[in-house]
């Protein structure tokens, strides 16, 4: 049943996602959807209401991008408790860091293994 949340939950996510970009009059672009979910994914995981839907979901809602906006909120409200208000800064981007990581060195492995046509 977990595989049936995070179809239908990762879906609604992109569905939105496509909505945005075809049918609103200010023409969306993929760059302004990622900046849209990664903030809303910040703000929804600061009101408490994200979480569930990472328990109900597991994947199909942390992997799409409003799932890393809720791994940088949930880092900062961490790094506040441990270390305070510079925990706030800080504590994003070490929630986020093996994530980053992965994403740079699969990329280098990418661009060293495959040629571009052109």
């Amino acid at each position: 049943m977990q595989f049936f949340w995070a179809f239908v939950i990762g879906g609604v996510i992109c569905v939105i996602g496509q909505l945005l970009i075809d049918l609103t009059s200010y023409k969306f672009t993929p760059a302004h959807v990622l900046v849209t979910f990664v903030s809303a994914g910040v703000v929804i995981s600061a009101l408490g209401l994200y979480q569930p839907l990472v328990n109900l979901a597991g994947a199909g809602a942390t992997v799409p991008l409003t799932g890393f906006g809720h791994l940088l909120a949930q880092g900062a409200i961490n790094g506040v408790k441990q270390h305070g208000l510079l925990g706030a800064f800080s504590g994003g981007i070490s929630a986020a860091a093996a994530g980053i990581t992965a994403a740079v060195v699969f990329g280098y492995l990418a661009a060293l293994t495959f040629r571009p046509r052109g």
